[in-house]
């Protein structure tokens, strides 16, 4: 089984980090707002970064350590692998 650590944004760049072992599904229900709560609230819809692993103790905590930078460290995360901030669920078919 694979653990996704994402960052999702908003185009105004407002960033949320989490983990998920179906990333498909978690991004989709961030871009239809299934879930009432801060994504839905600050539209933040766009997969613009992500890392895999397959042990979930090592997401968790991949997550936390994301969740304690701060925002610019995160900024230069994002932009070292993703420079246009593209939302990256765009080429799933």
């Amino acid at each position: 089984m694979h653990y996704y650590v994402c960052i999702m944004a908003s185009f105004r760049r407002i960033l949320y980090i989490g983990v998920t072992s179906d990333l498909q599904r978690r991004v989709t229900e961030h871009q239809q707002q299934v879930l009432p709560g801060f994504t839905t609230r600050y539209k933040v819809n766009r997969l613009v970064y992500v890392e895999s692993t397959t042990d979930v103790w090592a997401a968790l905590t991949r997550e936390q350590e994301l969740k304690g930078w701060c925002r610019e460290k995160k900024i230069t995360l994002i932009e070292g692998l993703n420079p246009k901030w593209l939302d990256l669920s765009l080429d799933w078919e």
